[in-house]
This record gives structure tokens, C-alpha cells and sequence, in this order.
């Protein structure tokens, strides 16, 4: 039956209180609907999840959405149920069994739900989905999917698989950051299925993009305290490590009269979230975070975002600065930059995947365990663990030894030609993707380097033409001034009468141990 012209705008008021969409919603969410399968490029902060919320609440079945964002997760449930739709659930590894196993036994109940890719390959909860009206299966982060993406992630690889275990639903793949080259293997890796593109430009022009360049991290601390007593509004400090972003929130905590906390995946879950929550309701004005915070974070009045460490490829920086300025307005972006940063992005480039010592050694130990008959461990740490390598390294190895059917379950099964076979392609995977990152990072230095519009050079793989916002608004190449943005100032409470300590105590609720990366 052909709904009115308004109809999807009558629902979208009804249940989200909007009175429009905005640019490029309408179009994904009319093709969802019609059964399509659908590829959306759109930046961040364009409301990406009303294209697959919408649909679940107008469509029979159920509608499954994939996202590596726990966080994201939790919020958009909550955000749900505060609009009194209740047939929302998440699937999630904070989850305790008792909880994951109810939800699990009433998933029928649900109209939407969210799940991690981790948990999504366990076998109990794919034969549930066998038995599933899937009506929309969505791939959120869907350049977690490519191998060029910026953010791979191999769970992402199989869901393929999944998606012929929910009959081939209609299948929605979203992403902010996706060139076309990831565009073109995000549709490779789901089977070459036909998809409708949608594809916008992601450049947001009210944010600033500022390089500033120092000689030493003294100078980057002279920069961040001169930049936040100046400026009071909400702000994201990036790091790419979890000791140096607990080190500048002590530091700056003692300079400046802002309310500062640190947030890093190591953190314990409840510490984490309670620092999400008062950042989102405006008790702490200044995070120091490494990238596990900020992705789904929807806080519209984010002013400053700042990268303290050189990123390792421009799509992650887009990502990131992609949080601020959300409601419209002017905000900033600063990446600081001295000769010596170099080196830990390419650190952690190599530590990203295994190096060939390693793949070695996790061969050879596979190779012991098989002449010992003995199982592999069921519990990824554990495994990890005895094989010297991060869980993240050791998911990636076993997709691919699960390709050659060398895995099975916890079964390791050897024949030398296979065997010789698999390590090949696996070497060569590395040394490739490897090349890659490199190449992403020197495109980085050069963005840095480059003495033209950074706006331009920025999104060039993204959006063929740019339409710079007035000089002063667009980069410091074209005449950014600080003096000339005035964003509206936020009151801070004076701080109480503790020492540094109580007050890092109070703030920033870390550990006395400090780690890397």
C-alpha cells in the first residue's frame, strides 16, 4: 500500500520529535524500507542511526544492528527507552551471563537490537537468529568491514556469514569515513551483493582545522594551558597513549581551573561510564582520552578538539574531529605536532598486527599442540596469551586459519601443504596491510606539511569539490585567527579546597599504574 508524500515525516515527529530529515536520511531510509540493500556515506554528527531506528520501528521483524561501540550501544538503548519504546535490547560483552541469557531467551520480544561482532559469532546466539524474522541487518563502523579501512576489525570479516544465518535480510552498511576504495571492499566482503549508494560529502566546514607546530612537549603544555584559559567550553584531548593522557590530566588539573578527567579502555566499566555521563551533563568540561571515547558520543556543544599525538591515517582524525560543533556552530580543531611524534604511530602500526617472528612462533605452538592432541583454550585471553600475541592479533590469525580450515571449533587440524599455504598468504597480508598503514601515515605528514587550504587537502579523497566556509573559519593556512572565534564561554564551579591529588582523586578516577597505548 503507497503511504502519503509525509508519512515518513509524520513517524519521524512521532518518535524522535523531528520535524524533517536531514541530508541524505530520507533517501536511505525510503530504500530500507523498499527491501534494498543499502551503502551510506554520510559525516559524522548527520544522524546516521535514525536511518535504521526509524525503519525497525515501522517494519514487522527484527532489526539487527552490528557496532564495535559499547558505549554507543548503551546510550542509544537508554535514549530509546527515555522515548518510551521499550523492544530494545543490547548484546554486549559488560553483560554478566545471567542478563545476556535473558535477553537472549526472549530476543523474539525485541524490534531492535545491538550486538558487538565479537559476541555475534558465538554459535548459541546464531542459531537464535536462525529462527528470526529478520527484517534489516545493519553493519554500523561498516569500514571495520575493509581491510583499508582505518579501523579493521576481523569479526567484521564474517559477517557475511552471519548475514546467510538471518536469510539475507536487507542489508544496511553505514560509515562516515569509507574513500571509495573501502566502499568497494566493504561490497566485496558481504558477497558482492548489489547495493544502493549513498554517498555525501563528509566535510563539516564549522569546524576550524588548525595545525600547531612545537618543538618539544613543553611546548604542547604551554599550548594546551594558554588554549583552556582562554576558552572555556567543552573539549576532547586525544592521545595515543593511556600513560601520557593520564599524565597531561594531572597536569592540567594543576594549571587551569577547568574540571578535568582521563577516560582509556583500560579503565574499570563503571569508571568509564560515570566519566561519559558528567561530561554529557556538563560536570567536567575537559576529557583526556585516548580513541575508545567520543565514538556514538552525541554532545552537540563540543567546542575543541585537540590531538595531542600525530594520528596514524586521516580517516581516524576525520572521525575524531568529526565530534565537535554538532549543533552548527563554530568550533576547533588542533592537531599539535613536533618532529618527534613520528615514532609512536609507527609503533603502534606495528603492533596492529603480528609481526613474522611472531606468526612463526604462533605456528610453531599450534604445531605442538596438534602432535599433543590437545584442544586450543577456550577463553581468548588465556589463548592469547600463551601464543605472546594482543586478542586483537589473534582474532585476525584465526579468521584466516578458519578459512583454511586449520581451525575447526577448538580443533587444530595439520597437513603441511595447507599449513605452508596459510602462513604464505598470512605473511604476505601482513607485509601488505603493513605498507598500507605506512602509506596512510606519510599521507598524514604531508596533510601536515602541505602549504595550501588543509581543508582541501584533507577531505580530497572523500568529496571531489570543497566549498571552504569564510577564510577566517577554515584553516590555518587561510587565516585562522584565534582572536577572531568566540564561541560562547561555559561558567565553571570553582574548585573545592583539595590538593592535586584529592582533586586528580576526585576527577579523574584512574589507577597508580600507568600503561601504554
Amino acid at each position: 500500500m503507497e503511504q502519503p508524500v509525509d508519512y515518513l515525516e509524520q513517524k519521524l515527529n512521532q518518535f524522535f520529535g523531528y520535524t524533517s530529515f536531514r541530508r541524505g536520511q530520507r533517501e536511505i531510509i525510503e530504500d530500507v524500507i523498499a527491501g534494498k540493500n543499502v551503502l551510506g556515506v554520510l559525516p559524522t554528527g548527520s544522524g546516521k542511526s535514525i536511518c535504521y531506528q526509524l525503519p525497525a520501528m515501522l517494519q514487522d521483524g527484527i532489526t539487527i544492528v552490528v557496532s564495535p561501540l559499547i558505549s554507543l550501544m548503551m546510550d542509544q538503548v537508554k535514549q530509546l527507552k527515555a522515548k518510551q519504546w521499550k523492544q530494545v535490547a543490547a548484546i554486549n560483552s559488560f553483560m554478566d551471563r545471567k542478563e545476556r541469557e535473558q535477553v537472549l531467551q526472549t530476543l523474539h520480544t525485541y524490534r531492535l537490537i545491538y550486538v558487538s561482532p565479537e559476541l555475534l559469532q558465538q554459535e548459541m546466539l546464531q542459531n537464535k537468529l536462525k529462527t528470526l524474522k529478520v527484517s534489516l541487518f545493519v553493519i554500523d563502523e561498516a569500514h571495520c568491514i575493509s581491510q583499508w579501512g582505518h579501523e579493521f576489525r576481523p569479526d567484521y570479516m564474517r559477517l557475511q556469514h552471519i548475514i546467510t544465518y538471518c536469510n539475507y535480510p536487507p542489508t544496511l552498511a553505514l560509515s562516515a569515513t569509507a574513500t571509495s576504495k573501502v566502499q568497494a571492499d566493504i561490497i566485496q566482503s558481504l558477497g558482492n551483493l548489489a547495493f544502493k549508494k549513498h554517498v555525501y560529502p563528509i566535510d563539516r566546514s564549522n569546524i576550524a582545522l588548525c595545525i600547531q607546530k612545537v618543538d618539544d612537549e613543553h611546548d604542547k603544555m604551554t599550548v594546551l594551558t594558554a588554549i583552556f584559559k582562554k576558552y572555556h567550553v567543552p573539549a576532547l584531548i586525544y592521545f595515543s597513549s593511556r600513560q601520557k593522557a593520564e599524565e597531561i590530566a594531572v597536569l592540567l588539573a594543576e594549571r587551569i581551573n577547568r574540571r578535568v578527567a582521563v577516560y582509556h579502555g583500560g579503565m574499570e566499566q563503571n569508571d568509564r561510564i560515570s566519566i561519559q555521563q558528567q561530561f554529557m551533563n556538563d560536570q567536567i568540561d575537559v576529557v583526556c582520552c585516548t580513541s575508545a571515547f567520543g565514538m556514538g558520543i552525541n554532545k552537540a556543544d563540543i567546542r575543541l578538539i585537540i590531538h595531542y599525538h600525530l594520528t596514524t591515517q586521516l580517516e581516524s582524525y576525520i572521525q575524531e574531529i568529526g565530534r565537535a560543533g554538532r549543533d552548527g556552530k563554530a568550533s576547533v580543531s588542533v592537531l599539535l605536532y613536533c618532529r618527534k611524534d613520528i615514532h609512536l604511530p609507527k609503533f603502534i602500526i606495528r603492533r596492529e598486527l603480528p609481526e613474522i617472528d611472531e606468526l612463526v612462533a604462533v605456528f610453531q605452538k599450534l604445531k605442538q599442540w596438534y602432535d599433543q592432541k590437545k584442544p586450543l583454550p577456550l577463553q581468548e585471553e588465556e589463548l592469547s596469551e600463551q601464543l605472546g600475541i594482543s586478542s586483537q592479533q589473534w582474532r585476525f590469525i584465526r579468521y584466516q586459519l578458519e578459512r583454511y580450515a586449520i581451525i575447526r571449533q577448538s580443533n587444530i587440524y595439520f597437513h603441511i601443504d595447507t599449513w605452508n599455504k596459510a602462513y604464505q598468504y598470512i605473511s604476505n597480508y601482513i607485509e601488505k596491510r603493513n605498507k598500507a598503514k605506512q602509506s596512510r601515515l606519510n599521507q598524514v605528514l604531508n596533510w601536515i606539511h602541505h602549504t595550501e587550504c588543509l581543508r582541501k587537502h584533507l577531505y580530497k579523497e572523500f568529496t571531489p569539490s570543497i566549498l571552504p566556509p569564510t577564510t577566517d573559519q577554515c584553516c590555518s593556512n587561510c587565516g585562522f585567527l584565534w582572536d577572531n572565534w568566540h564561541p560562547v564561554q561555559k561558567k565553571t564551579p570553582s574548585c573545592m579546597n583539595y590538593s592535586w591529588r584529592e582533586k586528580l582523586k576526585q576527577k579523574l578516577l584512574i589507577g597508580d599504574t600507568y600503561e601504554t597505548n
